[in-house]
Order: C-alpha cells, then sequence, then structure tokens
C-alpha cells in the first residue's frame, strides 16, 4: 500500500504562516506514519524543520524562479514528482487555487480552507456590522486536515522547544544566562501597518515605567526595518537594560530561542505574536484597527492579555491596512501606557 504523503500548502506573510504550526506539528504526531511536505516561502523554513521526524519543508519562489504561469507549471511538475497523495491548500489565494486546480485534474484529493469572506466584511463593515467571532485560522487549518481523513487534537501543542525552553547556548555573548533575580520582557512595537502601531511616544512610555517598577529587568527588542533601526538604537542608548535583539541574533531560530525563555511578550497584532505563541511565552497583544474577533489571536493565549479600547468604529479591518475612518487612530492613542504595563505586571507577578 502506498504511503501517504500530504502536501501543505502555505505560502503568505511570517504570522499567517506560523498559525500553521501547531496544526502541521498535532497532524504529525498523531499521524506519525503518514509524510508531510510543507510548501512556503524560505523564511519558513525555520519553523517547520525541526517540528517532527515526519515533516519536510520545501521552499517555493514565486517571484523569481516560480513567478507567473510558466513559474507555477513548473512549480506543479516538481511537485507531481515528489508523489503526494493528498493535498491540503491552507491559503486559498490565486497561486495556491491554480496549483489546486492542476491537482484536481490529476484526480488527487484536493481540499482546501474556508476563509469566511462574507463573514469577515460583515465584522468590518460601517453600516451592517455584525460583531460575532469568527473561527480562528488554527480551526480552519484543523478543518481542512479533518476533510481530508485527519482530525487533529491541536489543544495537545505547547511550544517547539521542550519544556525548558530553547538552548540559550546558542545565542550571542549579549544576550547570557538569565539571573533568577531578572525579569525578561521581550517587546515587539511595530506592525506592517498603522492601524496596529501603538504610538511609539506612548512605547517609550511604557518602557520607562517597566524599567521604574522592574528596575532589574531586560528588555528585549524585536523586529528589523528601518523603523526598528531608528528607535531602537535610540531606546537602547538611553535605557542600557534595552537590547536591541537583531543586532545580536542573525536568524529567527535564534529569536525563537529567546523568545522562549522571556517571562512575557508584548506585542501589537503582529507576526511576533504568533512566533512568541509558538514558543509557549504568555504575549500581551495591543490591538487597535483590528479585533480578536476576526480570529487571530495567538494560539494559546489568554484574552485577558488582550489590550483594546471599545470604540463603535471598530474593527475598522481585517488586517490593519484601512485609513482610520475618524482621521486620529483614537482606538490606539486612547490606552494609556500605565493598563499596559499593570496588564504585563500581573503576568510577571503569577
Amino acid at each position: 500500500m502506498k504511503k501517504e504523503h500530504i502536501l501543505v500548502i502555505r505560502f503568505s506573510a511570517l504570522g499567517d504562516v506560523a498559525m500553521a504550526v501547531p496544526v502541521v506539528w498535532a497532524l504529525a504526531t498523531q499521524y506519525p506514519d503518514i509524510r508531510i511536505t510543507v510548501l512556503s516561502k524560505a523564511f519558513a523554513r525555520t519553523l517547520f524543520d525541526d517540528l517532527a521526524p515526519n515533516v519536510n519543508f520545501m521552499e517555493a519562489d514565486l517571484k523569481r524562479e516560480y513567478h507567473g504561469f510558466r513559474g507555477l507549471n513548473a512549480l506543479y511538475r516538481r511537485l507531481v514528482a515528489k508523489q503526494f497523495t493528498k493535498i491540503a491548500d491552507l491559503h486559498d489565494v490565486l497561486r495556491s487555487e491554480y496549483l489546486r486546480a492542476r491537482f484536481n485534474v490529476g484526480r488527487y484529493r484536493v481540499e482546501h480552507i474556508k476563509k469566511h469572506r462574507k463573514q469577515r466584511r460583515q465584522l468590518v463593515s460601517p453600516r451592517h456590522q455584525l460583531l460575532r467571532p469568527l473561527p480562528s485560522p488554527f480551526k480552519s487549518y484543523a478543518e481542512v486536515f479533518e476533510r481530508l481523513g485527519y482530525p487533529v487534537d491541536v489543544s495537545q501543542f505547547h511550544s517547539i522547544f521542550p519544556e525548558e525552553g530553547g538552548n540559550l547556548n546558542l545565542l550571542p555573548a549579549a544576550v547570557g544566562p538569565k539571573k533568577s533575580f531578572e525579569q525578561w520582557i521581550g517587546i515587539a512595537p511595530f506592525a506592517a501597518h498603522q492601524g496596529k502601531i501603538y504610538p511609539l511616544e506612548r512605547m517609550e512610555e511604557v518602557i520607562a515605567l517597566l524599567l521604574q517598577k522592574y528596575p532589574k529587568a531586560r528588555i528585549f527588542l524585536f523586529g528589523r526595518g528601518e523603523q526598528e533601526n531608528f528607535y531602537f538604537k535610540r531606546w537602547t542608548e538611553q535605557y542600557p537594560q534595552c537590547l536591541f535583539v537583531a543586532e545580536h541574533c542573525e536568524t529567527m531560530y535564534q529569536e525563537l530561542i529567546l523568545m522562549s525563555h522571556l517571562d512575557v511578550m508584548l506585542s501589537m497584532d503582529s507576526a511576533n505574536m504568533h512566533l512568541a505563541s509558538i514558543t509557549g511565552t504568555p504575549v500581551v497583544s495591543v490591538w487597535g484597527a483590528t479585533h480578536p474577533l476576526a480570529g487571530f489571536l495567538g494560539f494559546n493565549q489568554n484574552e485577558e492579555n488582550v489590550i483594546q479600547t471599545d470604540l463603535s468604529c471598530r474593527p475598522c479591518s481585517i488586517y490593519g491596512n484601512k485609513r482610520c475612518r475618524r482621521g486620529d487612530y483614537a482606538c490606539l492613542n486612547t490606552i494609556p501606557p500605565k493598563r499596559i504595563v499593570d496588564r504585563i505586571s500581573t503576568l510577571i507577578n503569577n
């Protein structure tokens, strides 16, 4: 009998791919006799390479090597050679739809994610808003595998690392060991869109308040980019307890190891929320234009650690990429720094 070999397709942004990790782990551990290959962008390799013995990773450069229909046809021919038996499309965009169509013609068993687009439009509608929780991607991913004949229990996943966390010896000397009297706090203040970023002058107030309350704390600043370089260098000069993680950690794997040893991560509705979540770290998350009702809260995160303001115009966007209808981003500007610090303190004290 031919051994089952499932192709899992998920391109997109880092946070979306990270949300597939608990579900793929559950599939791999609960069905150890099947083979699984995750097809994604190169950055995602770190998330899946050591996830389980029966999980492999295959990268696809959709901008160059597999660009356009000619490129997708070349990718399809490469995939066919792998002798997959079932296809799980966890993305459902034009590229994955095209690959799905080719596999369907080839009489493969193919299933894809249901994105509940109508319910999403209702959630952010300015006139006919319907505030009800949408299924999380974790549930939607799991439903794809159930339709393929493999129901999974995602609740058993805790972290990509053992209970004691990742190996701190693999990190640069600037991080060092975690001392018993220290509190390790991660802060990831940026996101892809303005509607998801807490005002940076107030984030600096959060840092100052945290260091007043916990003078022996170490604060690790996560993120890469021009804005991160500007603000993080300024903050590390002003607050010696702050460390600009990207200046010392060369790989995402090293950042994940560090996250697994944090007492708490403070993040926006962004990829770092999801990365910290798959390392088993509690996250205090700040939400502006977006809303946890859309289903994108980090895996196994407590809703009590969500910081948000109730406004009649919220949520105005699923992904935070829409202009503020009011023009003042009150959803973020009305959140006092002390409220964030108090929530972080609750987790540290517990």
